[in-house]
């Protein structure tokens, strides 16, 4: 499917909505950019009842600005099409009715065409009221919202289109392959703990929040250290090649009745082709870009909190709390800048790389949107490891879980310390 072309609406604007104008360019041709290697076909398809179609995730999008903003703020304002309303709506209660999130499979109709015509006409008139004019402060508000809004449908619509391709039994590829980056040796940064503040702040995290990032409230930490890498394959395949699938003891009650029930015997899009799995090269992954090999450097990813559990217990560890993660440097990895860390060391810079949004440093970070991206992987207290690391399965949904932009997810991986001392 072909993105059409980029708007460009050549209008002068004012030194206030200059840049909110720029970035809403920027973050909306992404978008297309994001769904061009896909055809209409494969923008109809809707895996499983938790994921929706990428032809969905572009008309809710532009449902957001319709609905929210133009709807408000644009003169004789009158709808693209008035049944979008219900359609596509998501979970917005006081706009009124929505579609079953299940059928949205189903919604043949607008076809990907009229869907694609309906952007392009909700782009142009936001762009003409950013362009003409300084709009209120409120409205400025919710188009710094939609901005979030969309980038956090980004990594949606790529997680549910690896979802749905995957259940293809050819794999097919949907994107061009992309660079790997090469893992370097574990680096463990210490943290003395102690009372620390977390929450949104203007001065480190910008001007906009999500409500549940404040108000900022103070938290105590015990000492620790964190790593500085993500957990790599070859470092989660260890953990398979020693039984780790098969040993109860490494794995809550809940994870073990959850494997059980499904079957579980690998990471989501990992499946045994050759031999008896005991080797890196038995198996293949699938990724957007295909069915590859797995790569030793590789993060780890698509692991569902069971599994990241269930690794962390085997390398002798656990994972990190939301203060400790937020206290880390998970906000130098997230936005590319070093800073302090409180009673802690300088927060290094740590290469980041959007794998699958192919986006550049995110100035303005959100979970999503940094959620395919590689961050601090491990953590530890004295004498007990903790590990972190990021998954983007579908079925089980990253979620900033209520401070600040440094992103505390939910769904986390963990890291191999094959030199650790015995019994630590």
């Amino acid at each position: 499917m072909n993105a059409p072309d980029r708007l460009d609406m050549r209008t002068s604007t004012s030194d206030a909505t200059a840049d909110l104008l720029t970035r809403f360019r920027t973050v909306r041709q992404h978008t297309l950019a994001l769904v061009a290697p896909f055809s209409p076909e494969d923008c109809q398809l809707q895996s499983m009842p938790d994921a929706s179609p990428a032809k969905w995730h572009l008309a809710h999008t532009s449902w957001f600005f319709e609905t929210m903003v133009l709807e408000a703020a644009e003169p004789n304002f009158a709808p693209f099409d008035a049944h979008f309303r219900v359609l596509f709506n998501s979970y917005y209660q006081g706009v009124g009715a929505a579609h079953a999130r299940t059928e949205r499979g189903l919604i043949s109709r607008p076809t990907l065409a009229e869907v694609m015509n309906y952007r392009a006409q909700v782009d142009e008139r936001m762009q003409r009221l950013l362009a003409h004019g300084s709009p209120a402060a409120s409205v400025q508000q919710l188009v710094a919202l939609g901005l979030q809004h969309e980038q956090q449908h980004q990594e949606l619509l790529l997680t549910d289109m690896q979802h749905a391709l995957s259940r293809h039994p050819q794999w097919p590829a949907g994107q061009p392959p992309t660079e790997a980056l090469q893992q370097t040796a574990l680096a463990w940064l210490p943290y003395e703990g102690g009372l620390v503040q977390q929450g949104w702040t203007a001065e480190h995290d910008g001007d906009f929040c999500f409500d549940h990032e404040t108000p900022r409230h103070r938290v105590w930490l015990e000492p620790f250290d964190i790593g500085h890498r993500l957990v790599t394959q070859q470092e989660f395949w260890q953990f398979m090649a020693s039984s780790g699938y098969q040993r109860p003891e490494c794995w809550l009650s809940l994870g073990w009745e959850w494997l059980k029930q499904g079957a579980v015997k690998a990471p989501l899009y990992w499946r045994q082709v050759a031999g008896d799995g005991l080797a890196l090269g038995d198996w293949r992954q699938f990724t957007l870009s295909g069915e590859l090999p797995l790569d030793p450097h590789a993060p780890m990813r698509h692991l569902s909190y069971f599994e990241a559990d269930a690794y962390a217990r085997w390398a002798g560890a656990r994972l990190p709390t939301e203060a400790e993660w937020e206290h880390a440097p998970a906000r130098a990895s997230c936005t590319k800048r070093t800073a302090s860390a409180g009673n802690g060391p300088p927060r290094p810079s740590v290469p980041t790389r959007a794998t699958n949004l192919g986006q550049g440093p995110w100035a303005s970070t959100t979970a999503s949107s940094c959620a395919n991206g590689w961050c601090c992987a491990a953590a530890q207290w004295p004498h007990q490891k903790v590990m972190r690391g990021t998954a983007t399965e579908t079925f089980s949904r990253l979620r900033r879980s209520g401070s600040s932009r440094a992103c505390a997810w939910r769904v986390t991986g963990a890291q191999r310390q094959p030199w650790h001392k015995a019994g630590a």
